[in-house]
This record gives structure tokens, C-alpha cells and sequence, in this order.
């Protein structure tokens, strides 16, 4: 399998003129670079978003997809390699929607390889893996059924119809993409212990507050839950970006004092919304 080439998206550089933290993002089904492209500012000074875009899509799209956890690990190796050469860098991971299981199982398998842990897991959109899920569940329903999920959800373009060009050219990647978070949801095996962002949109129907307070119950570690403007793709927005980039910085300052959020600790400034 063809190594994959990550994006990264760098805001202004800190006081010291180096990048203080990496943000590493794993977008939702069916997208690549495209979901955080308009990042590189938003996320503010001193912090690197880089994105992970799994085969199959943008300059990729020729490499066959993935669906199961131990093509994705493979896929990501470059990512875990990255981590064991630079342990003095602090990192954070987020993942928006089947991102966040990406995520979560890029957070365990750096814990089992025994490499150096993030600083933060940042996780939009995204049922625990123990919660239902009900876009991933409909991974393997026949085309006209899975497409009046996706619709029923918002995860379709209005007007989407079998043979057009969204149908063949989108709907492939997206299932084989909820397949893989069906997959990953079905391994996960237990906590992270690393503190946990939760963000919900105002208006998502898929994975709202009350799903994603379920991440309690998956890490041993403090979790901040906030909401934001917006449906189920909030991603798109400004105001994730902003948050995520103060998550970071806060992160790489306790980074510096040698411990990882606690219970004490808490991003630099609080979200407009619901803040739990």
C-alpha cells in the first residue's frame, strides 16, 4: 500500500518562530484535505493542523480504500513513525464524525505501541463506540436504502439519485468509509487515558449532546464537552478551528510543564454555546 502524504496546514508561527503543536485531523466519511483546507488561519499562532486523508479520495483516489482497523494502522504508519522521531513535540488528535473513531483508535494503538501520547483526543461529531450509530450501521443496506439513510440524516446532497454523478463517484467512498467506522467501532476495547474533547453541533441529528457525553466512558482522563453552531457538518465552519487551535495551545503549554491535562486544567477560553 502506497505510503500516505499528509497536508499540513500552518498557522503563524509562535514567539519563537517554531510550530508549537501539531494538530493531526482525520476528517468524516466521504472527505479528504477538502474538510480542513481553510484551516491554516483559523487555527491561530503556533499550531500546525495536519491533515490525514485515507486512500481512495483527492490525490489519493486511485489507491483502493480501506475498511478495517489494521489497514487503516498500517496506512498510518507514517503518522506513528512521526511521533516516535520527535518526542518532544506535542501533538493533539482530532477526527469529525467517522474521523473520531480514527482518532480514538490511532489514540489506543500509540498507547499500545508505548509511543508518546497526545497531549489531547479531540473528537466532533461522533457517537462513542459503544453508543448507537446510525449512519455506520447502514454501511451494508442496498444502494436505494443506504441513500434514503443518508438523506434522512442530511448526509446526502438534496436531489441525489442512483446513476448520477454523486452516486457513482461519492456514494462508493462514503460507504466503504462507514464501513471502516463500523469496523473500528467494533474493535474498540477500552479507555484512552488522555484527556477528551467532545464537540457537538447545535443542531446535529446524528450525534448531539447527550450522544457524545457518552465519551465519559471512554477515557480515564478529564473531558471538556462543548457545542457549537451548526449541524452535523460544523466542521465547515469557523468556529471549530478557533476552538481546537486554543485546545492546542493550552495542551502544548502543559505539555511544557512536563504533565497532561487535568482535572485542574482547561482550554484558554470558553466557546461561545454550551460548555459542559
Amino acid at each position: 500500500m502506497a505510503q500516505p502524504a499528509h497536508t499540513a496546514h500552518t498557522g503563524p508561527a509562535g514567539p519563537t518562530g517554531h510550530t508549537a503543536v501539531r494538530l493531526h485531523c482525520f476528517a468524516h466519511a466521504g472527505a479528504g484535505d477538502s474538510a480542513f483546507r481553510r484551516w491554516k488561519r483559523a487555527v491561530g499562532s503556533g499550531v500546525e493542523a495536519a491533515s490525514w486523508p485515507l486512500p481512495g479520495r483527492d490525490r489519493r483516489r486511485r489507491e483502493p480504500r480501506i475498511t478495517t482497523r489494521e489497514e487503516l494502522l498500517a496506512d498510518l504508519k507514517p503518522l506513528f513513525e512521526q511521533v516516535a522521531d520527535e518526542p518532544e513535540v506535542p501533538y493533539v488528535l482530532y477526527g469529525h464524525s467517522r474521523g473520531g473513531t480514527v482518532a480514538y483508535t490511532v489514540a489506543r494503538a500509540l498507547a499500545e505501541a508505548r509511543l508518546p501520547q497526545p497531549a489531547l483526543v479531540a473528537i466532533g461529531a461522533c457517537p462513542p463506540p459503544d453508543a448507537p450509530a446510525a449512519l455506520a450501521g447502514a454501511a451494508g443496506l442496498p444502494d436505494a436504502e443506504f441513500l434514503a439513510v443518508l438523506e434522512r440524516y442530511g448526509a446526502a446532497p438534496p436531489g441525489a439519485e442512483p446513476g448520477d454523478l454523486w452516486h457513482r463517484m461519492v456514494l462508493p467512498v462514503l460507504r466503504d468509509d462507514l464501513r471502516l467506522a463500523l469496523d473500528l467501532r467494533t474493535a474498540a476495547d477500552g479507555p484512552l487515558a488522555v484527556p477528551l474533547l467532545a464537540v457537538n453541533g447545535s443542531e446535529d441529528r446524528i450525534a448531539d449532546a447527550a450522544a457524545l457525553a457518552g465519551w465519559q466512558r471512554w477515557t480515564t482522563g478529564r473531558v471538556v464537552r462543548r457545542t457549537l453552531p451548526g449541524g452535523h457538518f460544523f466542521v465547515r465552519g469557523p468556529e471549530l478551528p478557533r476552538l481546537l487551535g486554543r485546545a492546542a495551545r493550552t495542551a502544548a503549554r502543559i505539555a511544557a510543564r512536563g504533565h497532561h491535562v487535568d482535572s485542574t486544567d482547561s482550554t484558554d477560553s470558553t466557546d461561545k454555546g454550551e460548555g459542559r
